[in-house]
């Protein structure tokens, strides 16, 4: 039978890293009014009260019993809030509140699995090299431990974007500066030259990854030019002014289509006061439109922003190249160099609820001068989210990855204020339908 040791100080940091996220999560379910847990704040996705139980679930589902040998004590429990939902195309939920489980009773199910998993987590510790049995084919007990980890911080972001949607009057309102005055932004193009970009992670380099990051490869990227910065409201407003959103030139049929029938003609965090002013919706009130804050839209309005202004948008090898390559063909660990994720570098890690100005962090220029690609919004590219050569599906998790591998998902890269550093990796891959509008994602445009 396979075992997995334990390196025990990797195992402890783990241990603190999993807590640490459950307190992200925990401070996020506190925002929302009690009797607003049964809201669907978004109506493609599942109710408040399923993500309460989900986060808890997948843990005990991924550990309970091939790792730490315990027994259900809730089977039903364990199957309902094992899934989510994949956003667009599936057809809307149509369950009711009644349907769901007293949150009392999910509270519950909640902290017994903590006490469960923290109680066997504590004792292999303090065991310190005993060997735990591992029966799903030789993956390291931290290997599991990361997947929980990073599976919640995820968490911690898509729900952040979901409560964003929630009513104001539903959230309970925490103070947060806003970073609306800055220097002009000096908005122009930088020419990145023909090279190689080393694309996903190695697996004897024992560092971890999800199966998407595997394998590592090298791809050769002809020379383009990308936008210094990401796209902001202001420049996305002129292709609102300029009647963007009803001209089909601008649009795939299929991305015609959707908006046409469902009446976009902004973004989602975008609205009109009742003097036609627009107002963006922040976590926890409505202010005047940031002009210079990234815009936040899907792949289909950036695609069709992208075409309005006679470019594109990136391909995942050519942002990773303006990204984190340098002229002498090596690569970068982050855009701006090898020091750890700090606030100076950018606006992520939970640090704000809120975008900043594209131009307000100078320290983070790539080696040829790209800003701000870690991080203030994920950025969408126009590659289909597929696998790399010599991808291998988690054994314990086959469909994490392989189950979008539809041609209808696109790669997103960088990340946003409320992704964690732990995720901020070069070879990490986010990916989501071209029409979901909700996400904090926004993009910059490529000419070649």
């Amino acid at each position: 039978m396979p075992t997995a040791l334990i390196n025990s100080s990797v195992h402890q940091a783990l241990i603190e890293q999993l807590a640490n996220a459950r307190q992200q999560t925990d401070d996020l379910f506190a925002i929302v009014h009690p009797d607003a847990l049964y809201d669907r704040p978004i109506a493609e996705r599942h109710r408040i009260v399923f993500y309460i139980g989900h986060l808890e679930a997948f843990d005990w589902n991924l550990l309970h019993d091939p790792i730490l040998g315990l027994k259900a004590f809730h089977p039903e429990f364990d199957r309902l809030f094992a899934f989510g939902i994949d956003p667009v195309g599936g057809g809307l939920p149509t369950d009711q509140p009644s349907e769901w489980p007293s949150i009392a009773a999910v509270n519950e199910y909640v902290q017994k699995i903590r006490s469960a998993i923290d109680v066997k987590l504590h004792a292999a510790l303090d065991s310190a090299g005993s060997a735990i049995e591992n029966q799903t084919g030789g993956s390291s007990l931290n290997t599991f431990l990361n997947v929980a980890v990073e599976h919640r911080l995820m968490h911690a972001e898509t729900l952040a974007y979901m409560l964003h949607q929630l009513p104001l009057n539903r959230k309970i309102h925490q103070g947060e500066p806003l970073d609306l005055d800055n220097p002009p932004v000096d908005h122009r193009s930088i020419e990145i030259p023909a090279g190689s970009v080393t694309l996903g992670l190695q697996r004897e380099s024992g560092v971890f990854g999800w199966d998407n990051e595997f394998e590592s490869h090298t791809a050769e990227v002809p020379a383009f030019s990308i936008d210094k910065y990401k796209v902001t409201n202001r420049q996305y407003l002129e292709f609102i002014e300029a009647s963007g959103y009803h001209a089909p030139e601008y649009w795939s049929a299929e991305d015609w289509q959707w908006i046409s029938e469902n009446r976009i003609s902004c973004p989602a965090f975008w609205k009109r006061d009742s003097n036609r002013n627009w107002l963006y919706r922040t976590m926890f009130e409505d202010v005047p439109l940031p002009l210079d804050w990234p815009v936040y839209v899907c792949q289909a309005e950036a695609k069709a922003y992208a075409n309005w202004a006679g470019n594109s948008l990136p391909t995942e090898a050519e942002w990773q190249r303006a990204a984190f390559c340098v002229p002498s063909g090596d690569q970068r660990l982050y855009p701006w160099g090898p020091k750890n994720p700090s606030p100076e570098f950018g606006n992520f890690d939970f640090e704000r609820w809120s975008p900043a100005p594209v131009n307000a962090f100078a320290s983070s220029k790539s080696a040829y001068g790209v800003q701000g690609m870690v991080g203030n919004g994920w950025e969408w590219t126009s590659s289909e989210f597929a696998p790399f050569p010599g991808f291998e599906p988690f054994p314990f998790y086959p469909g994490y990855s392989a189950n979008f591998f539809d041609g209808k998902h696109f790669v997103m890269k960088g990340g946003s204020s409320r992704t964690a550093a732990c995720m901020l990796r070069p070879s990490f891959r986010n990916w989501f339908q071209a029409h979901y509008q909700f996400i904090y994602t926004g993009f910059r445009c490529v000419s070649r």
